[in-house]
């Protein structure tokens, strides 16, 4: 690997601390919320308006010290499931003056620097465009902006203050003009993805929409679409 004067790698992470909260804070939270639960079933089950009911009647029925105890290994055990699940989505940024990678839940996706015309964040997504305006990776993260933009930075790379085209970007509608071909479509699939969450889908589909020339940013589970600079060969647009 090169440094070309630019040092070794620098890699962006959340730290021993974040792993430390997440592991020691969320099952002790857990354990809290259930021995509240258990302690606190009988009062609830007592309110006529309360919901579900009978779940916390059955809970205070239920003999003690058992009840409680049972209620805090469960809850310590959700505390768990919850920290692993946060390690395993936590994004870690290694760039050096040839490539960045990122790295998320065992994958990762190496980004040459050739090319690269662009690197910003997105509200909380780290954004990387190439020579035609496309997205060469889009991740999100609660990474800090500073050390993102310092360690960019570091290497050479051109960090952007803000997206250079987020005046291009045109909400998007059902049969709207301007999309290339086939386009509307995904958008429609993408839409639903969105709405139920299938965060997997959302992103299998924005691909397919970078193969056409389209590029697309959320915002409250609504989609914002551009065009890149240079339709992809073979591909034509629909006329506006």
């Amino acid at each position: 690997m090169r440094t070309d004067g630019y040092g070794s790698p620098t890699v962006v992470g959340g730290g021993a601390g974040e792993l430390v909260l997440m592991w020691a804070g969320f099952p002790v939270l857990g354990a809290v919320a259930g021995w509240g639960l258990a302690v606190g079933a009988g009062f609830v089950a007592d309110l006529p308006w309360f919901p579900v009911q009978g779940l916390f009647a059955a809970i205070d029925r239920l003999p003690e010290p058992h009840a409680t105890i049972g209620a805090v290994a469960l809850g310590a055990l959700a505390g768990l499931v919850v920290a692993l699940v946060g390690t395993a989505e936590r994004l870690t940024v290694t760039v050096d003056v040839d490539r960045c990678r990122l790295r998320r839940d065992g994958t990762e996706q190496a980004v040459p620097r050739r090319g690269v015309r662009a690197v910003f964040r997105d509200g909380k997504d780290l954004v990387v465009l190439g020579a035609a305006d496309e997205e060469l990776a889009r991740e999100r993260s609660d990474l800090d902006a500073g050390r993102l933009e310092a360690a960019f930075r570091q290497h050479g790379w051109p960090w952007a203050a803000q997206d250079p085209h987020r005046e291009a970007f045109r909400r998007w509608v059902p049969e709207l003009p301007g999309l290339p071909v086939g386009a509307d479509a995904l958008l429609r699939a993408r839409q639903r993805a969105v709405d139920r969450d299938k965060g997997d889908d959302a992103r299998e589909l924005r691909a397919e929409l970078a193969r056409l020339g389209v590029v697309v940013r959320d915002d409250r589970k609504r989609q914002y679409w551009r065009l890149t600079t240079t339709p992809p060969p073979g591909e034509g647009r629909a006329p506006s």
